[in-house]
């Protein structure tokens, strides 16, 4: 090959995103749906990091978002949980995959929802909303989770009890998981609320942390920083007024690079 060949041959790019096979897609309510793909062996990430996925856009150019992995570090397949937004440049589209369909993976995960952004300590709390719940999911599967904390608590607050379904599943599928079943069974608490359909726990998780009336049915005391760690995704405001409420209690937030008592998800938004 010549010289001016080699140098007009197209260049590579390294961070390219990666083309994954969707393997399953579960739909839970008009608004919720998880996916499975196929994960590239050199991929590697952290349970509770996300990723930017997508698909290929009309101009050619793809359209890309940050998903946290649902499935824990040590899965070999890829799980991600989404909302559908009916006019969203990607979710309008993702909703539609099928087994057999492809989606763009990028190859950079990152994320603060880890467990090295947190010094150690004796309880875990999870504090979810919506889709805020895709990170934990893959926590509450990793054995790290129960080798660091003697309890760990999971909550998820939705609207409807239908889009409550995806996390319950799992939870109370884990004592059974030949990997971590032997860690869950004594260990794990799976608190979930509405609030708009009538449940057996009604409120937002702020409203509950802030009157003491999930820690009354956990039978738990309130948030103290020498013994509890917080992890907290959801929308925007849910994210500040419970970060407001766990720095009342005294928690200080962590980061990869400094950890602390709690940690919040920057780049998850819904």
């Amino acid at each position: 090959m010549t010289e001016a060949a080699i140098m007009d041959k197209p260049k590579l790019n390294p961070n390219a995103p990666t083309l994954e096979k969707v393997l399953s897609v579960t739909h839970y309510t008009d608004r919720l749906f998880a996916f499975r793909t196929t994960r590239p062996q050199s991929f590697r990430f952290r349970s509770g990091e996300f990723v930017m996925i997508g698909l290929p856009g009309d101009n050619g150019k793809p359209i890309l978002r940050a998903y946290s992995v649902a499935s824990p570090a040590w899965d070999e397949e890829l799980e991600f949980f989404s909302i559908k937004v009916e006019n969203g440049p990607l979710t309008s589209r993702l909703q539609k995959i099928q087994p057999g369909d492809e989606i763009l993976l990028g190859k950079k995960p990152t994320g603060t929802l880890v467990l090295d952004a947190l010094v150690p300590g004796k309880r875990l709390y999870m504090f979810s909303t919506g889709t805020g719940f895709a990170p934990f999911a893959s926590l509450v599967r990793d054995p790290e989770t129960y080798e660091k904390f003697d309890e760990v608590i999971v909550t998820h607050t939705c609207r409807e009890v239908a889009e409550l379904a995806y996390s319950r599943d799992l939870v109370n599928s884990l004592p059974d998981d030949p990997l971590i079943g032997e860690f869950v069974r004594d260990k794990i608490k799976y608190f979930a609320s509405t609030t708009r359909e009538q449940s057996d726990n009604m409120g937002r998780i702020t409203d509950l942390i802030e009157t003491g009336a999930l820690f009354e049915h956990l039978g738990l005391p309130p948030l103290d920083p020498e013994t509890d760690r917080v992890m907290i995704c959801g929308s925007m405001d849910m994210i500040n007024d419970t970060k407001a409420l766990t720095v009342k209690a005294g928690l200080t937030e962590g980061s990869n690079a400094k950890p602390d008592t709690f940690v919040v998800e920057k780049a998850f938004v819904g």
